[in-house]
């Protein structure tokens, strides 16, 4: 099913492509430019029914329509699927005002009233207003927040009739290249709803908090949007074609402070592995080895740490008393770079890079846990088991 929701995506993006191409072009020439997208649309259905005939499935009637006499109907089939989305999720995302005047974007989480935002959104605050996309207003309590996912619960104490919670989609589901919708209140403007694509994935977005001994921790499967994002809609959902949400806007690469094109949503799996520790207990203990790595290995480094390969997560620290010294995790010399483990596999996991290892750790282990780690030490695979502790 997967192969036929890109296809599916595919069409749909040519039509966007087509519906803004006739729309801009003089009057003279809108003759030239239909028959040029029906010819386009026809490429693209003739592919979609080869590649889904082949891959044993029914082919749909929409795509398998002759082009020259039903571009029409298309366009209108997909401005018919935008705005029943809209008109479904819309009112599950909400407007939350903050004391300190500053404002963001939430969605509901459950039933009983619980609103999932950005901790960035609510970390200036002592008091917390939602207003609902039908006018309803409430008082809002902080219930959690934690500043290393940039993720914040908040409740009211009832929604409004017909206000239902957002579902949320499967993390393997995401792929590069699918449509991303965001709706959220940009500058703002409460409401509003913007149409782009997954940029990309497995991108990293540091905490919002430093540490006592000057390392910084970073959020791993960080999605990459095109979907305009703006100062407002923090804390809004990402979402696919379905209406499900893949992930929380929350930053954008920018000199200006506006949208440039590259927008950053904290990935669903972070949603569903923080979120209930915060509703629960107010916070979320990440588990901790107590090493530092770099992140990736260049052909450089690896001649200077005198490693093997440079796939790996290198060690280039080993923090006092932590859980890595206490497994026997050996750190890289600070005079020369050489002598550090390179860490291979985690529980039979083949990691990469540093964020390979950052991803393990947060999505799939708890403090307490004990992992099994094989390194490449001088040459030779050794395997250590290490219990992580709690990150200070």
């Amino acid at each position: 099913m997967k192969e036929t929701r890109i296809i599916h995506n595919l069409v749909f993006l040519v039509l966007l492509v087509l519906i803004a191409a006739t729309a801009c072009v003089p009057s003279l020439s809108q003759q030239s430019a239909a028959t040029d997208a029906q010819d386009i649309v026809a490429t693209v259905a003739a592919r979609v029914e080869s590649e889904l005939s082949q891959q044993g499935e029914v082919v749909p009637a929409v795509y398998a329509a002759t082009p020259a006499s039903t571009t029409g109907q298309e366009a209108e089939r997909l401005q018919d699927a935008l705005t029943r989305l809209y008109q479904e999720v819309n009112p599950s995302v909400v407007y939350i005002v903050v004391s300190s005047s500053a404002s963001g974007s939430g969605f509901v989480y459950s039933q009983d009233g619980y609103v999932v935002t950005n901790h960035h959104v609510v970390a200036a605050g002592r008091s917390y207003e939602v207003v609902f996309a039908g006018g309803e207003r409430q008082r809002a309590e902080l219930i959690g927040a934690d500043a290393d996912s940039d993720l914040a619960v908040l409740k009211v104490d009832e929604l409004p009739d017909g206000v239902e919670p957002l579902p949320l989609a499967g993390a393997e589901d995401i792929q590069v290249g699918q449509f991303a919708i965001a709706i959220g209140n940009p500058f703002g403007e409460q409401g509003s709803m913007s149409l782009g694509i997954i940029s990309g994935l497995g991108r990293s977005l540091p905490s919002q908090r430093g540490s006592a001994s000057g390392s910084t921790y970073s959020l791993p499967q960080v999605i990459q949007t095109d979907a305009p994002i703006n100062p407002g809609n923090s804390g809004g959902p990402l979402l696919d074609l379905e209406g499900q949400v893949i992930g929380i806007n929350a930053a954008i690469a920018s000199t200006t402070g506006t949208n440039s094109g590259v927008g950053f949503s904290i990935p669903v799996a972070a949603v569903r592995q923080i979120v209930p520790s915060l509703i629960a207990d107010g916070e979320y203990v990440y588990p901790f080895m107590g090493a530092s790595f770099d992140d990736e290995i260049s052909l450089d480094e690896q001649a200077m740490y005198g490693v093997s390969q440079t796939k790996g997560a290198y060690v280039v620290g080993v923090t006092p008393g932590s859980p890595a010294t206490t497994a026997g995790l050996v750190a890289a010399d600070p005079r020369t770079g050489e002598g550090g483990d390179l860490i291979v596999e985690i529980d039979g996991q083949p990691i990469g890079d540093f964020s390979d290892l950052n991803s393990y750790l947060v999505f799939h282990t708890q403090v307490g846990q004990t992992i099994e780690i094989a390194v490449l030490r001088d040459g030779e695979r050794v395997v250590l088991p290490l219990t992580l502790g709690a990150r200070p």
